[in-house]
């Protein structure tokens, strides 16, 4: 399917590269195609960004039916062009399509709309060191009908940013508050799928966890409060002993592209890594023991973060005596520099798109 250009003739200033935050900015073009009940996937365009108009009973605005994807585009020394994995956040964005009721969409027309949106904005791509432009795909109902049921039209964009550090501590460590009131997600729910909704239902504990000084909540499993699953933006990992150690997808779980490539750097640098569940209590003990020796999270927005400090019922757990341990600092040299291509990429995971 070709892809429709319409030009931009009123183009943005660029943000200083100093000084862009997460989510900020955005550039001059979008992607933009639309799901038509009996036709199918149609009209996709690369086309100015603008605001979308949609009516008032846009099943999205009352139900939620919506998806979406996070991921990167890296500038390298040279010049070149590096997405980083992108086939796996595709392969995800259909899975939640499909938990979420909305029709696929092809996994090599995402693809090439990513990187043709990518290449048109190139310009907007930062240089500077821990920079990138982050890659937003998302999938909503565009039905008019006041009713549950799911849509039979959906809209597909994909929108850029040019972005710095998602959290203002960068790379230091980051402290965690421990959540047992509120609840993000159970088994057989969404929270495996990368919906709204999952993200709607965390901001009250987020919200609460920042009044207090906490950059982030780390969610407890929804049934019996006990297990940890993982952090509102990222993954977590935790280093006891010699072994590293993170929550299995047990279907509440966002299976995290960083989380899989982290996964498998580790182990192929001799790392025990174990998937399975993890108590809060185990943890605690770790601590006390002097067994703890790491925790850190993973994600495309901040790749890795170290934490430094968890809070549970009123109780400070603090890790590595605050600092950034040396498997996170590993991990995060080795991911950031296969991603910018300053470290060689030996797992395929980067595609350039300059060619």
């Amino acid at each position: 399917m070709e892809i429709g250009f319409i030009e931009n003739i009123d183009k943005k200033s660029k943000p200083n590269q100093n000084q862009l935050g997460f989510g900020q900015h955005f550039t001059d073009y979008m992607f933009e195609m639309d799901y038509i009940d009996g036709e199918g996937w149609v009209n996709p365009t690369i086309k100015p960004y603008a605001p979308i108009s949609l009516d008032p009973s846009a099943m999205v605005f009352h139900y939620g039916q919506s998806v979406f994807e996070g991921l990167k585009a890296y500038r390298t020394k040279d010049d070149r062009v590096l997405l980083f994995r992108p086939e796996k956040n595709i392969e995800r964005l259909n899975k939640s399509n499909a938990r979420m009721c909305i029709p696929e969409i092809d996994k090599e027309l995402i693809l090439k709309a990513i990187s043709e949106l990518v290449k048109v904005d190139k310009d907007w791509i930062p240089n500077q060191k821990g920079t990138s432009l982050y890659i937003r795909p998302f999938v909503f109902a565009t039905d008019y009908y006041v009713g549950v049921r799911q849509s039979h039209n959906y809209k597909f964009l994909i929108i850029l940013s040019p972005v710095g550090a998602y959290y203002s501590e960068g790379f230091n460590p980051v402290k965690i508050f421990i959540e047992q009131q509120y609840v993000r997600a159970v088994k057989g729910g969404v929270g495996e799928a990368k919906t709204a909704g999952n993200y709607a239902a965390s901001i009250k504990a987020q919200s609460e966890a920042k009044e207090k000084g906490f950059s982030q909540v780390l969610w407890l499993d929804g049934a019996e409060h006990k297990y940890i699953e993982e952090v509102g933006a990222m993954n977590i990992f935790i280093m006891i002993g010699e072994e590293i150690l993170t929550p299995e997808l047990t279907g509440s779980i966002l299976d995290g592209v960083t989380r899989r490539s982290t996964i498998e750097l580790l182990r192929a640098s001799g790392y025990q890594v174990t998937e399975r569940k993890i108590t809060i209590d185990e943890i605690i003990e770790a601590q006390f023991n002097g067994r703890l020796k790491e925790v850190f999270g993973t994600g495309t927005a901040a790749v890795i973060s170290p934490v430094g400090e968890m809070w549970f019922e009123g109780q400070k757990i603090l890790i590595n005596g605050g600092e950034v341990g040396n498997v996170s600092q590993k991990l995060y040299d080795q991911l950031t520099g296969i991603q910018t291509g300053d470290v060689e990429d030996e797992f395929g995971w980067t595609i350039d798109i300059s060619k």
